[in-house]
């Protein structure tokens, strides 16, 4: 069973954007990103949890563009720092940060710190022009490094290091890291129920108007 119509995956973020290809890629969907539509007013990630944000951008992006819409956020959660950068990972170290400024910040953060513990959170909604999403959750634990290791990935990868592996998230592969992700494990979990997804898509898509 597939879709009529393309699900719209609502980033621009480009590292996302290569990770849910992969990961949608046997999945018969047609996926398509905001890059390929004009402009649109941006989202205000203004949500106290990753589950808010995630369903804002999904139902935003799905009423603007009258498509089926899935949306991710997602962040890094550090447990000496009471669960930052959380919902802010992305602007950690200030609305314009880039990965280099939030990874050099977190480091700070974290110096002469022994509890390194932390996990990278993701949270999918999925939605249609309106009514509800659908929501679905992954979560990977690791620790923070003493110093970047790795070239791959994004955000703060190059600070995750994942135990079993024996490697931050920015030492691995594409297909190492989406086959233990935060992001891979919400997708896997999606993917599970991925008939009765369809079913529910295509009755609401439907009952709403176009």
């Amino acid at each position: 069973m597939t879709l009529d119509r393309p699900l719209v995956l609502a980033t621009r973020n480009n590292g996302k954007i290569s990770e849910f290809r992969d990961l949608f890629k046997k999945s018969g969907i047609e996926i398509k990103t905001l890059d390929d539509f004009g402009p649109i007013p941006p989202v205000i990630e203004d949500g106290d949890t990753f589950e808010d944000n995630a369903v804002k951008k999904a139902q935003f992006t799905a009423r603007v563009l009258g498509l089926p819409a899935i949306a991710d956020d997602s962040g890094l959660t550090v447990t000496a720092l009471e669960g930052a950068p959380g919902v802010f990972s992305s602007r950690y170290a200030g609305e314009d940060a880039d990965d280099e400024s939030n990874n050099r910040k977190l480091l700070a953060e974290m110096e002469g710190v022994e509890d390194r513990t932390a996990a990278f959170v993701c949270v999918l909604a999925i939605a249609v022009p309106r009514g509800p999403a659908l929501i679905y959750e992954g979560t990977c634990k690791g620790m923070i490094a003493e110093a970047p290791k790795g070239a791959e990935g994004f955000g703060y990868d190059p600070l995750f290091y994942y135990l079993p592996l024996l490697k931050t998230f920015a030492q691995l592969t594409r297909e190492e890291k989406n086959s233990i992700s935060h992001r891979g494990k919400a997708i896997e979990e999606l993917h599970g129920e991925l008939d009765r997804v369809l079913i529910w898509l295509k009755q609401r898509l439907k009952e709403e108007p176009f």
